[in-house]
């Protein structure tokens, strides 16, 4: 399968990419390699093989999650730069 120009643009486009000509070009060749890659893929039977979640059969060993220490509401407010009476206050960064 081949990717045409367009497409790598409109990618770059949705992930906020500024792409040189020889980058988009350079993209066309990897994003094609990838999706011919994918299509030889599903050429393989896979009836009957169980789906892989997880690379070793070992269970997760990690500590119990057991609260040491609380603090108060007021406690966590204290070293806040902005604060109300309950809520951090934060600085907007949402953009267009």
């Amino acid at each position: 399968m081949t990717i045409d120009k367009e497409t790598v643009e409109k990618v770059a486009h949705l992930a906020r990419l500024e792409l040189t000509e020889a980058e988009v070009e350079d993209t066309m060749k990897d994003m094609s390699k990838i999706l011919d890659f994918m299509a030889k893929l599903n050429e393989v039977d896979t009836t009957g093989v169980e789906p892989l979640v997880y690379m070793t059969t070992g269970a997760n060993v990690l500590r119990e999650d057991v609260v040491k220490q609380q603090i108060t509401h007021e406690e966590a407010l204290e070293n806040a730069p902005k604060h109300d009476e309950d809520y951090f206050l934060v600085a907007k960064v949402i953009e267009k």
